[in-house]
């Protein structure tokens, strides 16, 4: 096709830089002759112009806001894309009670960031603030020379440390290991870049009772005559509260809130990780996909209540009949998922058939049944989306089959498997 004919591709940039926008014309229209394009710099330019006018592409420079994808219906391989891409969260509508907790996690994680960039702009490199945090009673401060050894501490490192006197904490060499080492000590200096070094220095620090403090360092070089090296200043901030809490809410957001299993973004990151260990190992590794049969005639027929105990005890049987180093996880309605490490399909579809075999005589009532697939990597899929798209066919091929909770076992269906025969 020649380039007269190429359809009209319409821009809109999202950037207060117009050099850059020419920058990326410039090079767009090597290959795309026909373009036109907006530039908006504000909220209200951005929408002005969305009401106004229909684009093919936006394009927007990367944002510290974060991204929640709504979706009318939200298929697997789709939301491994956009977690994996970073989104913060990926909800349905028909969920969408989920999205005010949803919405708080992200404000949360972005408030906490811009508070460690606020504080870093106001105390680095700035000697009155050095100065007037002698006395701050939040902020640690103390002064060492250039082998670490302190030469004085402020009364909130004192009482941040656990002593009780400064002579006590003057004779404890805490720096020295971070001065002594080249990558830290760069850190601390916020010269960032070169060891690809997160952009701060978080350590742990032994307290005099010997419990372990986090906490987060910035500091400057002091010069003393000549200009010569004479030492170091340093701010240290106990953020052991604030990681904890980080942790918790990171576990949080990484469990199924009626299971307790994992949810759909922590099972992405586990078959990320598996894939990338399996390429280092060359050993193969299992994904089964659980399918809970009839929950809507059981929501129907014994109430809602019923239902989500069903689905409880669904997952307290795949728990019980996987190993600890196994990930169990719910990812939304009836949809059950287990990741077996270093695990081969025959070893995975017993393992399929176990499950299905105790939770269809678990005791419980109502007698319920569920539907498995298997998948393996690499043989049935090199990537998550395939691996899921793999034990999907394979799920709902005995899904299709009629499905009878009462008969002997059944070994499950899985990807590239002849269909078994009932025993």
């Amino acid at each position: 096709m020649s380039l007269l004919r190429q359809p009209v591709l319409r821009l809109l940039f999202v950037d207060g830089d117009a050099a850059e926008v020419r920058r990326c014309l410039i090079e767009l229209k090597h290959t795309q002759s026909q373009i036109t394009s907006d530039i908006v710099s504000t909220a209200k330019q951005f929408a002005e112009r969305m009401d106004a006018n229909s684009y093919d592409v936006i394009l927007a420079k990367e944002t510290q806001i974060p991204v929640i994808y709504l979706t009318d219906t939200l298929g697997r391989e789709q939301v491994a894309e956009l977690v994996s891409a970073g989104a913060a969260e990926c909800i349905e509508i028909d969920n969408a009670s989920h999205l005010p907790i949803a919405i708080r996690r992200a404000l949360g994680e972005k408030e906490l960031r811009g508070q460690r960039d606020r504080a870093e702009k106001k105390l680095r490199h700035s000697e009155a603030h050095y100065r007037a945090l002698v006395g701050n009673l939040t902020y640690g401060m103390c002064r060492c020379n250039s082998d670490g050894a302190f030469l004085d501490v402020n009364q909130a490192l004192i009482s941040m440390l656990g002593y009780t006197t400064r002579a006590g904490l003057l004779l404890v060499n805490l720096a020295g290991g971070i001065v002594g080492d080249p990558a830290k000590l760069k850190q601390l200096l916020g010269h960032y870049g070169e060891e690809n070094q997160p952009d701060i220095l978080e350590i742990d620090w032994a307290k005099k009772d010997g419990s372990t403090l986090k906490v987060r360092l910035s500091g400057r070089e002091v010069k003393g005559a000549h200009s010569k090296k004479d030492g170091f200043e340093i701010i240290v901030e106990d953020v052991t509260k604030q990681r904890e809490l980080e942790s918790h809410l990171r576990q949080q957001a990484a469990k199924d809130s009626l299971t307790g299993l994992a949810n759909y973004r922590q099972l992405v990151d586990v078959l990320d990780s598996e894939i990338k260990r399996s390429r280092r190992t060359k050993r193969e590794f299992a994904l089964l996909l659980f399918d809970l049969d009839h929950l809507k005639k059981i929501n129907d027929r014994y109430g809602h209540l019923t239902g989500s105990h069903a689905l409880c005890r669904l997952a307290d049987a795949i728990s019980i009949g996987c190993r600890d180093i196994d990930t169990a996880a719910r990812f939304g309605g009836d949809e059950f998922a287990l990741v077996l490490p270093e695990t081969e399909i025959e070893a995975a579809i017993l393992v399929a058939d176990r499950i299905r075999h105790d939770f269809a005589n678990d005791g419980g009532a109502p007698k319920l049944s569920v539907s498995s697939g298997v998948a393996g990597y690499p043989k049935n899929g090199e990537t998550i989306e395939s691996l899921l798209a793999a034990a999907d066919v394979a799920l709902y091929a005995m899904k299709g089959r009629d499905h009878r909770p009462r008969a002997p076992l059944v070994r499950a269906h899985h990807a590239g498997a002849q269909r078994p025969h009932a025993t």
